[in-house]
């Protein structure tokens, strides 16, 4: 220990005793949100072990601590994307000329419960949530309505599915054809990142392994086909939303995108030729510092990992980009107005953090899908955090606080100690048939319900400032029956009108591909040419791969 630190210490443990002493703290428990106890001060002694070229450095520069880019925001903002979807793909169309119109920069699509299952709208267990929770997509019919008079070649679009992702992407792929616009034009993401659902969300259709598979075939086409494309979108706000610690959405969320990387390296994959197309995707949740300082250390962990373990030699492969959601877990169904400040707060800690991609919940999620209003402002938040408050102006502007470098290097460190309880386990795959995930999630959820019970952690509107008498006065976007008749009826249409031969043809070549181990993406897109159904195909490679049923946590 340097003579200096010495004396910073000494000088420490003065103010605590002279000053500090005669200043008493709020009864209240100082935390972050997920529960790590914060001290009254940091200082110069609380970096000591932080040297600033190997951990901090430069933006633009290896361990991109501080941002992928030299002039992050100063030289291009993050792309303005609003999740929307719902109803028809008419109705979602429309809602997307509108926030295209408004100074929206890229599509961010969201699909409705049998969709993201693997349903067509017309399946008995589709009854209810057509259009719901999502825009309904049961064949490349919807899907050519959906991006209708949307030039693929000048948008880029996200896609929120995992399960038959690929078959998305294939649907997508061509109605990219019947405007003209070749594949390796088409700019979007695919999220695409199953682990998590088998972590967080649940919407999982096939058994881990033949579903990493589907993963690994995209990569692969991608690689060779859609270049612009990024093929995954390694999701931790799912985790987050389950309940997860932000350490917890950390690890689980990069230990993924490890996962993901050396299954397509096992497959044959050159690191450099897929990883510069992977994504992530991060919750921004309420704690502002505890946020920004996961986002920095995400990038410093990938950074490292990937040029010392997986071999990486291509900057590009070394450079964490990310999409940001606000957090829908944060917004309350009391007083909803308060949800406009909430996710303020939390956009700017993503914007802080070094975003590429963001999204801003709106003030009525915890009710139903956005309305036109409550988009606009959740739209107009980013515009004005990008704009007016001078954030932008310079890089990384919080590098060097002694509570954020502190923070950021205990997040780290607190991720790699999961990351050896993930190995030691054999993986994520076996972790996750073993519930090691699911156990840390829900015992992080629990601890946080205690804590707000307890009035440990206060949420305003809810268990504390509350009002008696509470009237909702927004307007609620509600989806109309009609719409569950109008898709079954369309279906019902395109398979009488569709070729019958192709269609069998189609998915009897699907099934022997995927009974060959080969890449099902050729025969996924010559299925949607053809007008197949998600369902079809899906349960075509049901017959192959099998269905997964979970084993129950306690």
């Amino acid at each position: 220990m340097s003579n200096k630190t010495t004396s910073l210490r000494a000088e420490r443990e003065r103010w605590q005793k002279e000053t500090r002493a005669e200043f008493k703290d709020r009864p209240a428990k100082f935390v972050t949100t997920s529960s790590v106890p914060i001290n009254d001060l940091y200082g110069p002694e609380d970096i000591e072990h932080i040297d600033f070229k190997r951990d901090i450095g430069w933006p633009g520069e290896y361990p991109y601590t501080r941002g992928i880019h030299a002039n992050m925001h100063r030289g291009r903002l993050w792309t303005m994307r609003q999740f929307a979807g719902f109803g028809s793909a008419a109705d979602t169309n429309a809602r997307f000329k509108y926030l295209l119109e408004h100074g929206q920069t890229g599509l961010s699509t969201a699909f409705d419960l049998p969709t993201l299952m693997g349903r067509d709208s017309d399946d008995p267990h589709s009854e209810g949530e057509v259009g719901v929770c999502g825009v309904a997509i049961s064949s490349l019919r919807d899907m050519e309505v959906l991006f209708d008079g949307i030039p693929l070649d000048k948008v880029s679009t996200s896609m929120t599915i995992n399960s038959p992702a690929a078959i998305l992407l294939a649907f997508y792929i061509c109605v990219g054809e019947k405007q003209g616009v070749p594949q390796h034009k088409l700019r979007g993401t695919l999220q695409n990142d199953i682990l998590k659902e088998y972590i967080a969300q649940k919407e999982f259709i096939f058994p881990p392994e033949p579903s990493m598979k589907l993963v690994v075939d995209t990569i692969e086409y991608c690689t060779k086909y859609v270049p612009e494309w990024n093929t995954i979108s390694i999701s931790g706000y799912h985790i987050r939303e389950a309940g997860s610690t932000a350490v917890q959405e950390l690890a689980f969320t990069l230990a993924d995108g490890f996962a993901y990387i050396e299954a397509a390296q096992k497959a044959g994959l050159a690191v450099d030729d897929f990883a510069p197309r992977l994504s992530f995707f991060f919750n921004s949740p309420l704690d502002f510092f505890e946020e920004i300082a996961k986002f920095r250390a995400a990038r410093r962990i990938y950074a490292r990992r990937m040029r010392d373990k997986y071999g990486a030699k291509d900057e590009r492969s070394w450079k964490l980009r990310f999409h940001t959601q606000t957090a829908g877990c944060s917004l309350t169904g009391q007083q909803p107005m308060n949800n406009i400040v909430r996710t303020a707060f939390e956009a700017l800690a993503g914007v802080l953090g070094g975003t590429q991609s963001l999204h801003t919940n709106s003030l009525d999620e915890t009710w139903a899908l956005p309305t036109e209003f409550a988009a606009k402002i959740a739209l107009r938040t980013q515009q004005i955090i990008a704009h007016e408050i001078g954030v932008t102006n310079t890089v990384d502007p919080l590098a060097g606080s002694y509570f954020v470098e502190h923070l950021t290097t205990q997040m780290e460190q607190e991720a790699e100690a999961y990351f050896e309880k993930i190995d030691a386990l054999g993986g994520v795959i076996p972790a996750i048939t073993a519930g090691f995930f699911q156990r840390e999630i829900a015992a992080a959820a629990r601890r946080y319900q205690e804590e707000f019970e307890k009035k440990e952690r206060i949420i305003v509107g809810v268990n504390a400032y509350a009002e008696r008498e509470e009237k909702l006065e927004i307007p609620i976007l509600k989806i109309d029956p009609k719409v569950e008749k109008e898709q079954s009826k369309n279906l019902a249409k395109l398979r009488s009108e569709r070729n019958q031969t192709n269609v069998r043809q189609a998915l009897a070549q699907l099934k022997a591909t995927a009974q060959d181990g080969r890449n099902v993406m050729p025969a996924l897109i010559d299925c949607s040419r053809a007008y197949c159904t998600i369902g079809e195909m899906i349960n075509t490679m049901k017959e192959v791969y099998g269905t997964w049923r979970e084993e129950p946590v306690f």
